[in-house]
């Protein structure tokens, strides 16, 4: 395949331009075809990751997204990295391993003391990037997503500001 047309960008969009809902399609396009972990989501919940996760990469091949990744960091001590995707089409030509790369090269991310992610199945990717298994230092909480609320309204509304 051809990839003289294959863009990296830093975010979703253009440089300096706000994400777009015809963005957000693309992206939940783009992992209901390549991630089996993520082909549900809603595109409000797209735009609230999207608006609080820093860094993000994405990859182009002229108009169609092809490519994404994400991550969560403080920028010095620890960060996470979330969604990690390559369309099928696009597999296997090393487009994987270059978007980890870059989105670990961000001047956000390449600082970081300690960097996590999670992964069901492809450890042995991340393992040739750099990435070592490491189950003692992994837990877990799942939330409803209507707890939170609820908590809040009984008795304690006003903690958290407005959103």
């Amino acid at each position: 395949m051809d990839n003289r047309h294959i863009q990296f960008r830093d975010g979703l969009t253009q440089a300096g331009h706000p994400v777009t809902n015809a963005e957000l399609i693309k992206l939940q396009r783009l992992f209901q075809v390549g991630a089996f972990w993520a082909g549900e989501r809603q595109l409000e919940d797209w735009a609230i990751a999207i608006a609080h996760s820093f860094p993000i990469i994405s990859v182009w091949d002229h108009p169609e997204l092809i490519g994404f990744a994400r991550a969560t960091s403080d920028g010095i001590y620890r960060a996470m990295i979330w969604d990690v995707v390559i369309h099928p089409d696009y597999r296997g030509q090393g487009l994987g391993r270059q978007l980890v790369q870059t989105l670990l090269a961000h001047p956000h991310m390449n600082r970081v003391e300690r960097i996590y992610l999670a992964t069901t199945h492809q450890q042995r990717f991340y393992e040739q990037i750099g990435f070592v298994c490491n189950s003692s230092t992994t837990m877990v909480l799942t939330q409803q997503r209507d707890a939170l609320p609820v908590a809040l309204d009984q008795g304690q509304s006003g903690v958290w500001p407005e959103q």
